[in-house]
């Protein structure tokens, strides 16, 4: 039997560590800084770099920081709404899949050491398998309070 307050502070942490780079790292989509670290990023992955074209790499980066910030925000309201919980947890799943995605595209492994040694890209991706992760318990918790109050 889990522990109740051990559960609750649970999710309220793991939540938290969802919004919270959420939230940070939108908003840093919109500063010149953020724009030229995504370059590598999109660039080199064959499925995001259609971005480039159709935004432009400012454009990109501000649809990005959007998406992650409406998500958060989703994130923030699902507590007490089975709705937005649905929509943020799917939204959330759908950034971590494309960011753990670009693992297979871009070399992760520090070239001087190689497995299992993370380069600057490795660090800054392995991260988002947990939040992934997080984003799933969220969507499927949330589902399951849509759906109970269906019923």
């Amino acid at each position: 039997m889990e522990n109740t307050a051990v559960g609750k502070a649970g999710r309220i942490v793991a939540l938290t560590g969802v919004i919270l780079p959420l939230l940070m790292i939108g908003g840093m989509k919109f500063t010149a800084v953020e724009i030229e670290a995504l370059r590598p990023l999109i660039s080199g992955t064959p499925w995001l770099a259609w971005m480039y074209p159709v935004f432009g790499e400012a454009g990109a980066s501000y649809v990005l920081g959007v998406v992650e910030i409406a998500t958060a925000l989703l994130l923030i309201a699902c507590p007490w709404s089975a709705g937005a919980g649905v929509a943020g947890g799917a939204l959330a799943v759908l950034i971590f899949l494309v960011t753990c995605s670009i693992m297979v595209a871009l070399p992760i492994w520090e070239p001087t050491l190689g497995f299992p040694a993370l380069g600057p890209a490795g660090q800054f991706l392995i991260k988002d398998i947990a939040l992934l992760g997080i984003a799933l318990v969220i969507l499927g918790e949330s589902l399951n309070r849509l759906n109970k109050s269906a019923t």
